[in-house]
């Protein structure tokens, strides 16, 4: 029992790592950003704001909305483990610092391969190289840290509040949850930047290629995980 512990700790740890370092690199290649950090992106962007700090207060909005909506449906439809329910919600906002800082952490030691670049063609190779490593990183670091079950990452938490409020399954959510962050991201650059912050093309790969990621990593090492950290696959 104290070595599945351990296993399901330390695969939950290096798995935030790993979504950290993606997400970071995602920002490095200047292609566009994944949705998830689309929004608090574009506002460092545009207010000369840390990028970290940024993403922490986006996650603190989420981890709000996360509350309200559990609280509300607790009082409709009352649950056994309500109260597990939010703590777990707001064991988000540590989770989230701790997150933010590592992201920091990695921006700062990682190179901007867009710099330099007049046009979005230029070094176009290499970034779109780092771009395809951020995707998978993001990819392996969600479904290493998700598949342990202990507290999710407010991106992927607010996405499965959502689709449990509304009785929807998890990927129409989180296809309609992106839409909704490019819908904003866009909107923010358009009125006060007078173009585009954020939003490429990596954003659209990052749509289509995170998931496919989770997919294959939990095909082919999902099974040897759960096994070696005592998680029942359902």
């Amino acid at each position: 029992m104290k070595k599945q512990i351990y296993y399901r700790a330390v695969f939950y740890i290096i798995g935030l790592l790993i979504l950290a370092m993606g997400l970071t690199l995602n920002t490095k290649a200047g292609l566009g950003v994944s949705p998830i950090i689309s929004v608090s992106y574009s506002t460092s962007e545009i207010f000369g704001c840390n990028f970290g700090d940024m993403t922490m207060v986006l996650y603190c909005i989420f981890v709000a909305v996360e509350l309200v909506l559990h609280f509300v449906r607790g009082r409709t439809s009352p649950q056994k483990n309500q109260k597990l329910i939010l703590l777990m919600d707001i064991l988000q906002i540590p989770l989230s610092l701790i997150f933010t800082r590592f992201l920091n952490l990695f921006g700062s030691f990682l190179p901007d391969f867009s710099s330099g670049a007049d046009n979005w063609n230029d070094h176009f190779p290499l970034r779109l190289l780092v771009l395809i490593l951020a995707i998978v990183c993001t990819g392996v670091g969600a479904a290493m840290s998700l598949s342990m079950r202990i507290v999710p990452n407010p991106g992927d938490g607010i996405v499965q509040t959502i689709a449990d409020c509304i009785h929807k399954n998890v990927g129409f959510t989180k296809n309609c949850f992106d839409l909704l962050n490019i819908t904003i991201t866009i909107t923010l650059g358009l009125l006060l930047a007078d173009h585009l912050v954020g939003v490429g093309i990596g954003t659209v790969l990052a749509v289509i290629g995170v998931g496919r990621v989770i997919a294959l990593f939990q095909h082919f090492a999902g099974k040897k995980m759960a096994a070696l950290s005592g998680i029942a696959i359902s």
